[in-house]
């Protein structure tokens, strides 16, 4: 009998509980009685777009006069610990959603943009060069956005959003026919490396929503099983990402300009690579720098790392961290440079995307919160109308939700205008152009066009980025300088200032996996209600495993073990790789994939990158990760 619970719990706590020892059984996920609870809306990720969805359904519930219950999970132990940005913040979006939010006492926007400049790089030199008037815009903040989204998180919980922290979804809930979602399902706790369910087990339970909104970031992982079910890509560019590795430093007083903004490009990145560099001032002597280096790049040597560590090294940036500095902060996460083209369909029969799990990233701006922060505001009042126009007590199968309106009032929105001017900006990069001739397009167009041209660049051949990456038979290996600690460090040194940390005896949510039947329509499994969760088919086994040592040693020089930022990935010597039986032993030549998968920052990296496209990153248990405070 499944346990359901109608009312409103103060707060979900983790049960514990002791049993007998026993030997451990291997949980199958297909038969198991799960805790469900009925919610209006459900918002997974309680980042920017996630919590300003909440803020404004409570609002609305307010001016409106009718309760709604709204749920956030997050999978981050705290909210914000898993939020990384730049970060300079157009406040658009907060003016309307918190208007007076300058009079709260407690708002961490301390620190107004006072300039900003572009600086071209060489080996040796820095010159100042025309900006694009988008990124010269005046009226921002340099801040630190997990400390902007822990903020929004207490308003939230203040206007009666339950928000739960250390609840990852892990699955979305289907109708029976799988033509609609019905909700979100949290992962398993007390699972061991082998998938057996230890003393502390405890199921994952199912929150039935009236409206799911998924609002990951960046390539989450419920996201891409809605993209990919509903066909929400259709007729849309695939997505493209970049990489952005930042650092918080704490720098002499004599180097900090608080509110000053730089921008860089050219060096360390060669002419054939995306990318560029960033120092922003905040407030309290700290100065946050960083590099994006777009995911197309051709060359598996290229470590981002070590480019980023590199770029330290220059002049300007070694001036800057001169005297009295100390580093405090280092992180990573992948980010949307896709653009409008690149936007999927928005709506889902039960839900929506928004914020990056859609991409509204502005890349002229090199912004997009404002834009994730409206396009939750959109889709609540969407939502909340959806909800409001529903007759049955509880989520039911028979009212999936419609949220198309939300498509519409997006479209219609200055989110929409935003992203339109520059649309052309990133995808100039991977036109005949190349990248020497994308910026001078860029230049071009956001200086003088300003977006007002008959033509859209699109990606005509569905290149991924990944699809990018050339064998390293036909590149050069790249050879970097030693490190100067505490300039530069080793990764490992690096990684320990994230703070992050998951059980090691829990199943690596780094999975190496070949899915099957692509192209089925949203209802082919869901019409097996037998299958219980499982809604995609794939395999995950010994030849899977060996065909990606193969590929991804033999012909791409290992990439994954130099492009993490977290060092996660590991291709070592195993002289029974050819013969081992147990999966995570298989390999190739003499070598085998190691996943460390204790290391990992939640960057996303593998997923969009490997050249085979075989890794898929999953959540662990809520709760696991890094833990942001000032990134």
């Amino acid at each position: 009998m499944m346990l359901r619970w109608r009312g409103r719990p103060a707060r979900l706590v983790r049960a514990l509980h002791t049993t007998p020892r026993r030997s451990r059984e291997l949980f199958d996920p297909t038969n198991v009685e799960r805790p469900t609870d009925d919610v209006d809306v459900c918002i997974v990720g309680a980042g920017p777009a996630g919590l300003s969805a909440a803020i404004r359904l409570k609002q609305l519930e307010q001016e409106k006069g009718r309760e709604i219950r709204v749920v956030v999970l997050e999978k981050g132990a705290e909210v914000g610990s898993h939020i990384l940005s730049g970060a300079v913040l157009e406040p658009r979006a907060l003016n309307e959603l918190l208007p007076g939010w300058q009079d709260r006492p407690d708002h961490p926007l301390k620190q107004p943009t006072t300039s900003t400049q572009m600086r071209l790089l060489t080996k040796n030199s820095s010159f100042r060069i025309p900006q694009p008037p988008q990124m010269a815009k005046m009226g921002t903040y340099v801040i630190s956005l997990s400390r902007v989204t822990a903020w929004l998180g207490s308003i939230a919980e203040e206007m009666g959003v339950e928000v739960y922290p250390g609840f990852a979804g892990a699955g979305l809930v289907y109708s029976t026919d799988g033509r609609s979602v019905l909700g979100v399902r949290t992962n398993e706790v007390g699972l061991d490396r082998q998938g057996r369910m230890k003393d502390s087990f405890e199921p994952g339970m199912e929150f039935r929503a009236r409206v799911t909104l998924l609002a990951e970031g960046a390539h989450g992982s419920l996201s891409k099983e809605a993209i990919r079910r509903f066909k929400l890509r259709e007729g849309r560019d695939p997505q493209t990402y970049g990489l952005g590795l930042k650092e918080v430093w704490r720098v002499d007083p004599s180097k900090h300009e608080p509110g000053k903004v730089v921008h860089t490009m050219g060096w360390p990145l060669d002419l054939h690579t995306y990318g560029g560099g960033w120092a922003y001032h905040m407030a309290d002597g700290l100065v946050t720098l960083g590099l994006v280096i777009g995911l197309d790049y051709a060359n598996p040597y290229l470590s981002p790392y070590r480019e980023f560590q590199r770029m330290k090294h220059h002049p300007y940036f070694r001036d800057l961290l001169s005297g009295d500095s100390t580093r405090i902060a280092y992180g990573a996460r992948v980010i949307n440079e896709g653009g409008l083209q690149s936007v999927p369909k928005l709506n889902f029969p039960g839900g929506a995307l928004i914020g990056c799990s859609a991409g509204f990233v502005n890349v002229a701006k090199i912004k997009g919160t404002h834009n994730a922060m409206k396009s939750g505001m959109l889709a609540a009042e969407a939502a909340f109308d959806v909800v409001a126009s529903q007759t049955s007590e509880s989520p039911s199968e028979e009212e999936p939700a419609d949220m198309s309106a939300y498509e519409t009032s997006l479209r219609d929105s200055w989110v929409h205008e935003d992203l339109y001017e520059v649309r052309n900006i990133r995808p100039s990069f991977n036109t005949s152009l190349g990248v020497i001739g994308g910026v001078l397009y860029s230049g071009i167009d956001s200086l003088f066009l300003r977006g007002r041209t008959p033509w859209t660049f699109r990606n005509t051949l569905g290149k991924s980025d990944a699809a990018h990456t050339k064998r390293a038979s036909e590149c050069k290996p790249i050879e970097y300088p030693p490190f100067e600690p505490p300039l530069s460090t080793d990764l490992l040194t690096s990684v320990t200032l994230t703070g992050t940390n998951h059980a090691e005896d829990q199943p690596v949510h780094l999975r190496v996996r070949k899915y099957l039947t692509e192209g089925e329509h949203a209802g082919a499994e869901g019409e097996q209600p037998e299958k219980g969760f499982t809604t995609e088919r794939y395999v995950e086994d010994a030849d899977v495993r060996r065909e990606h040592v193969r590929l991804n040693v033999g012909e791409y020089a290992g990439l994954l073990g130099r492009g993490c930022p977290a060092q996660v990935y590991e291709y070592v010597d195993a002289e029974d790789a050819e013969t081992a039986t147990q999966v995570e032993n298989v390999g190739w030549g003499g070598k085998k994939l190691v996943i460390n998968s204790q290391n990992c920052i939640h960057c996303k990296f593998c997923d969009v990158k490997v050249p085979t496209q075989d890794i898929t990153w999953t959540v662990p248990e809520g709760g696991g990760g890094p833990k942001y405070t000032v990134t």
